[in-house]
């Protein structure tokens, strides 16, 4: 899930997540594979491969796993069945939602993703009505607890990154790139030892709708919905929801 909240979370739903392990490593490995068949299958040429691995580990998959999906895409077989589609629509609150899917059956995952939607009280649209409303950008994750800002802003804006920023109400250090600069900035990580929590290419909202109550409980319990199917890769929404909140919805 990608809203104002992504780190916040991500640390309320950790325990779901663990519990969940089998269906999170079939999603790396599919965007690994992906990832190979797309840009090749040198991560240190291939910033798409070197992210999805590094998120592979951070979840700890097995290194077995990780060298036969990149095999699997870099040799075209069981890669090659797999396309990238895109789905979008909108929640409560008039909340705008992007869901990015991997698979092999297309009739299957729209059937899949409009159910959602209807059954979670959303409304899937056309291709294109909301994906105007972000743009694409390199996001790197730090436990503010565990790192050293200063360290990290300094390797980061050396490396060409956009933006760093202290969350301490959040818990973390955001680093920000443009797409372009994604991979030279996680190099610089990567030869200094600094590990991220999370590291990806996302679709950030320009402007976001602010939620609570009932409305922000429905609309998080779609999210989880549409994140649950077994072909979503990622959600991305325009949603604000304090902190309190979600202490409170997460119990």
């Amino acid at each position: 899930m990608a809203g104002h909240n992504k780190w916040s979370s991500i640390k309320h739903k950790k325990a779901a997540a663990d519990a969940k392990r089998g269906q999170i490593f079939t999603r790396y490995i599919r965007e690994i594979t992906v990832a190979a068949r797309t840009g090749g299958s040198d991560p240190d040429a291939n910033p798409r491969l070197r992210a999805a691995i590094t998120a592979a580990k951070s979840v700890n998959m097995p290194k077995d796993n990780i060298e036969r999906a990149i095999a699997r895409g870099s040799g075209g077989a069981d890669g090659a069945n797999i396309e990238e589609i895109r789905y979008e629509g909108y929640g409560q609150g008039g909340v705008a939602i992007i869901v990015d899917c991997m698979t092999d059956n297309r009739n299957r995952t729209v059937s899949d993703v409009r159910a959602a939607f209807n059954k979670g009280g959303g409304n899937m649209g056309e291709s294109g009505c909301v994906s105007w409303m972000f743009h694409q950008k390199g996001q790197f994750i730090f436990d503010r607890d565990t790192c050293d800002e200063e360290q990290i802003m300094d390797i980061a804006l050396e490396a060409g990154a956009e933006d760093v920023e202290d969350k301490p109400e959040e818990g973390c250090i955001l680093v920000t790139t443009e797409p372009a600069a994604f991979g030279d900035v996680q190099q610089a990580f990567e030869d200094a030892g600094l590990q991220p929590q999370l590291a990806e290419i996302s679709w950030l909202p320009e402007n976001t709708i602010a939620v609570e109550g009932e409305t922000a409980e429905k609309l998080l319990a779609l999210i989880e919905r549409l994140e649950e199917l077994d072909d979503v890769q990622n959600v991305y929404a325009n949603y604000d929801i304090s902190e309190q909140e979600l202490e409170r919805i997460n119990g």
